[in-house]
């Protein structure tokens, strides 16, 4: 499924592009599905998780792993969301590599006026706060063309229109990027390989959910049959091993091993040092 990136100031037309994009490639390509991912979810207080360091790497996390689950070789995947920082555009760019499929970057171009004011225009609810907009376009990594993840750059400024024939032309002529040794996913070491990994991989998320809630943050649990043990230095949510269980499961197919019984002290390491940062 070719990947379509999203990125611009908050409130600067990234929903309502996005939705003419979905309306064009369902009526010009009814065989095809397009899949949007979004920040605009039930339940989701934007202010709050962007105002939150925490939460915001949390929420880009999640809608990584939701691109990876639905990108493949047919049908569409569009992210609409703030893609501000260039290194989570390139991640997003070495995910669509890995699968070998095209992708394409949208720049929705405001000045911080308009986008305050289309801010303002906003329910209560899905605002931001003033002092947060402020923050965020400071925080904005423009696209460069320049740059291999943001190409081919489509940009579009509030009054213009989508130049839907060539964004097309980039989803489902272009050649995908050709895979390296870091993004692409080698030959399973065995056939259970996956069976293994999920299996101990679920196993010691169960155990760590049970385990912590004893325990004060400092704590260290040690689990059976693992050398590395998992320093308990926060609460972690379900929610949270999930998502690092999926990504280490995803760094497993493309370095599978041979040894199966490595996979626990593995997944522990990959634990800790991901909850680290």
């Amino acid at each position: 499924m070719p990947l379509v990136v999203l990125c611009g100031f908050p409130a600067s037309g990234k929903t309502f592009r996005c939705r003419q994009l979905f309306e064009y490639l369902s009526l010009e390509y009814p065989s095809k599905k397009v899949h949007v991912i979004t920040d605009h979810t039930e339940g989701l207080n934007r202010q709050e998780v962007y105002s939150n360091s925490l939460k915001e790497r949390e929420l880009r996390g999640n809608l990584k792993s939701s691109v990876q689950r639905l990108l493949g070789k047919d049908d569409v995947v569009i992210l609409d969301a703030l893609n501000y920082i260039k290194g989570f555009r390139y991640e997003l760019f070495c995910v669509a590599k890995a699968c070998r499929t095209p992708q394409c970057v949208i720049y929705c171009v405001t000045d911080a006026e308009t986008s305050k004011a289309w801010n303002n225009l906003k329910d209560e609810t899905d605002r931001y706060s003033s002092e947060l907009i402020d923050e965020l376009i400071m925080r904005f990594e423009c696209p460069s063309p320049l740059n291999r993840w943001d190409k081919p750059l489509f940009t579009v400024i509030k009054d213009g229109c989508l130049n839907m024939n060539e964004i097309c032309c980039a989803l489902f002529t272009q050649k995908a990027a050709p895979p390296n040794q870091s993004t692409q996913t080698q030959p399973l070491s065995s056939t259970n390989f996956l069976y293994e990994v999920d299996k101990i991989t679920q196993d010691i998320v169960t155990l760590l959910v049970a385990a912590q809630k004893s325990l004060v943050p400092g704590s260290a649990i040690k689990i059976p049959d693992v050398k590395e043990e998992f320093v308990f230095i926060r609460h972690v949510s379900i929610a949270e091993l999930q998502r690092h269980r999926r990504q280490f499961i995803t760094y497993t197919k493309m370095h599978p091993v041979e040894d199966s019984t490595k996979l626990s002290n593995m997944f522990v390491q990959y634990l800790n040092k991901s909850l680290m940062n």
